[in-house]
This record gives structure tokens, sequence and C-alpha cells, in this order.
């Protein structure tokens, strides 16, 4: 009876996640003839030598672990202030959580248009800095800014959403906890590094995997950016934004798929360090 209650679950994961997760094996292990009829040829790890080689495959790894590095701990350290400043009983807080709220559940499209928009050489920003008798700038043609660029936007646009979950868990920390520090004589600054940091580490290991694995799977904003080429020089070239052109643009499934692959140990091997780092365990 228990699993006939499972089924639905069992059928969707089986079908949607499962399925597909072997079939890519499959196709990292071929190589794929997509025109005139679909045509496999087996050639067993050729695909995961070829990716040793691939200078395009580097690029995007480093532009991806630089944005990775950069994202996630900005993010989860505004999400913390934020959070810990509407906890603190501001006047009119809910409308400053509706405020902050506002760019994550705006569409990531927009969001992107929006910023490209303000970036451009005849947008927002260089408007502002020429009424201040400042230099413009090239801000999308620069290899060197354009990928920050995009970082400051996803910060922006993500933050609020981990702000809403350290939110939470602060206001299910025991007042008392806080009095018990207040009658030994501890400041804020004591409290919140002895008694809320602490107490957040569950919540900060958590907000730093979901941030990790969005930011590793960066690919929207890159490809609207871009125009889904990387560009300008590939300065925008996500593991993401590869494999899809591997797959559209190349019609190289079979490569895709070993990029994919590659995608996810990095991801795992990155949370199982995170874990480590975090002592979740002992927690």
């Amino acid at each position: 009876m228990g699993y006939i209650f499972m089924m639905p679950a069992i059928l969707v994961l089986g079908i949607f996640v499962l399925l597909p997760i072997i079939y890519a094996v499959f196709l990292s292990l071929h190589k794929v003839q997509l025109l005139g009829g679909i045509d496999y040829q087996f050639i067993g790890l050729r695909n995961f030598h070829r990716l040793v080689d691939d200078a395009r495959v580097w690029i995007a790894l480093r532009n991806t672990a630089e944005y990775v590095a950069i994202v996630v701990p900005t993010q989860t350290v505004l999400a913390l202030i934020l959070a810990v400043t509407l906890n603190s009983g501001i006047r009119a807080k809910n409308w400053w959580r509706i405020l902050y709220f506002l760019p994550t559940v705006t569409s990531s499209a927009v969001l992107t248009l929006i910023f490209m928009w303000i970036y451009n050489t005849d947008g927002l920003l260089n408007d502002f800095l020429a009424f201040f008798g400042l230099p413009t700038y090239n801000w999308l043609g620069d290899p060197a800014i354009a990928l920050k660029g995009i970082m400051i936007m996803n910060i922006w646009s993500t933050a609020p959403f981990y702000m809403v979950i350290y939110l939470a868990a602060l206001q299910d920390i025991p007042q008392k906890l806080y009095e018990a520090a207040e009658l030994d004589g501890a400041n804020w600054w004591q409290k919140f590094i002895y008694i809320t940091i602490p107490i957040l580490q569950p919540v900060t290991f958590f907000v730093v995997a979901i941030g990790i694995i969005g930011t590793f799977q960066l690919f929207d904003q890159s490809y609207i950016f871009s125009g889904g080429t990387g560009g300008p020089n590939n300065a925008t070239l996500t593991v993401v934004l590869l494999i899809y052109q591997n797959v559209f643009r190349y019609l190289q499934m079979g490569y895709a798929a070993a990029i994919a692959f590659l995608l996810a140990v990095l991801i795992i091997a990155v949370t199982l360090l995170q874990r480590r780092f975090f002592g979740v365990e002992k927690v």
C-alpha cells in the first residue's frame, strides 16, 4: 500500500530525473549525428579526454569559478546584513521587506535587459557619469568588466531571497539568549558574533550551498548579455552556456553531456568541501 501511494512521485522522479541522467551517461560515451537521422557512434571516454585539450572549457571554468567566488560570499553577507537590519525593529519594516524583495520576483530576463540598458554606452550609468563630468566607458564591450556587470546584477537580485531565509531563522532565535548575554555585559557586536552567527551556522550552510549550485549554473544572464556568444572575447562564457553552444550551435550532444558531467562533479565536490568546512554533522 505504501508503494502505491509513492508511485506518482516514483514515476515523476524516474521519468524526469533518473532516465535523463541515464540517457546523459549514454550520450557522453557516444558521438551523436543529428543531421540526416539520429546516429549513435560509440567512442568510449573520448569526449572526456577532449575536455582536457579544449581551451574554451578552461576559459568557461575560470569565468564560472571567478563568478562563484565573488557572488556567493557577497550575496550571503549582504543577505545577512539586510536580515539583521529588518529584524532590529526599524520603522515600516514590512514596506522595506517588500522593497528589498522586488528584484527577486522580477523576471531574470527583464532584469538583464534593464541592466544592459544601464551599462550601454548611451545608457543610464554613462549619463550619470557624464552629468558629473566624469569619463564614460564601454561597460559591455570590455572583457575585463563584462562579467563584473553580471555579478553586480545577480548580487542585487538574489540577496533578497536569502535575506528572507535569514530573517525567518533570526526570528526563531530565543530572546532569552540575548537577555542573558546583556546581563553578562555583552554589547550588540558580541551578541552578534557569539550568539547569532553560531546559531545561524546551519542556515548559512544552506544559503551558501544553494548559492553555489545556482551560480555554477549561470546561463540566462550570460546568454542575453553576449547574444549567446559568451563575448566579448569569451569574457562571459560560462560552463552552462558552453553546454548550450555545443548542443544547439555545434550539434555535439555527446561532448555537451561530458561537459555537463564535469559541471556536476564540480558542484558535488565544492558542496562536500563546504559541508566539511561548516561542520554540518557536528552542528
